[in-house]
């Protein structure tokens, strides 16, 4: 069904015009979170994962163009649209070639059942910057990550710009909320790998640390990196071999590195 609309304070469209991220994920009731995802090839990513679509804002021309097929492919779907200069007024909307998509956010499996069987997990704590967890994401489902897990104090993955940075990754790789201690990995057979800067870091490219089966992989936050708890905890502590006298990397660009040469053959 397509409506045509005037203006952005019109009811139908106020989750793509006013609502918060935080009023977006619905933390009291988890179950009616939504997410909007943007651009024709991230919601098709979406929608092959079997994401659920709620509605689509788009302008008149993408409904006979880029997102003629996934309005073919999800009959009965409220697409609202208007003219390019009113959607454009939206923050943001520029840059997401025409096309957004409310979607309903999906029921979380447990760390348990991600984990189990999984060869290198990535777990991403304290991450707080939007663009890195999507940069993360996208590396994790490129380079053979089976699972990531994230603590409470990190970024929400299906924050929107997470999404579009991930450029649809997101929901390519098993992914859920870690409630307890990183070392509580331990308990379902998974060695740990804490990236940091310690006297006695192993290099990433130690023979005994790719030799691992199962290894959590750990990234700390983009300033302090990861607590000392956490490194302490860990059944390794491992450094980026680097010239130049560079210390470290950002966290997104160290996880690609660390994925590429920790993947399993």
């Amino acid at each position: 069904m397509i409506t045509e609309i005037e203006s952005l304070d019109t009811p139908e469209i106020q989750v793509y015009s006013a609502l918060t991220e935080a009023q977006l994920r619905n933390r009291i009731a988890p179950a009616d979170g939504i997410f909007i995802a943007e651009s024709p090839k991230v919601i098709r990513v979406a929608l092959d994962a079997g994401y659920q679509p709620l509605s689509m804002l788009c302008e008149r021309r993408h409904i006979t163009g880029d997102a003629a097929d996934i309005i073919a492919r999800c009959p009965g779907l409220a697409v609202y649209t208007g003219s390019r200069e009113l959607l454009q007024s939206l923050t943001g909307y520029t840059l997401t070639r025409g096309v957004l998509c409310a979607m309903r956010r999906p029921v979380l499996p447990a760390v348990a059942d991600i984990v189990n069987g999984a060869r290198r997990v990535a777990v991403i704590d304290g991450v707080t910057d939007t663009t890195n967890i999507g940069a993360i994401f996208r590396s994790a489902a490129a380079l053979g990550i089976d699972a990531v897990l994230l603590t409470a104090t990190s970024c929400d993955p299906l924050n929107r710009r997470s999404v579009r940075v991930s450029m649809g990754s997101v929901f390519l790789v098993p992914w859920t909320w870690l409630d307890a201690p990183v070392d509580s990995l331990k308990a379902y057979g998974l060695k740990t790998a804490a990236m940091a800067l310690s006297d006695d870091s192993v290099p990433l490219d130690s023979p005994t640390l790719c030799a691992e089966p199962r290894l959590a992989i750990i990234l700390g936050t983009e300033g302090d990196g990861l607590a000392q708890h956490v490194i302490d905890g860990a059944d390794y502590t491992v450094r980026i071999p680097m010239a130049h006298n560079v210390d470290s990397l950002n966290v997104a660009a160290a996880s690609a590195v660390a994925f590429w040469q920790l993947r399993v053959n």
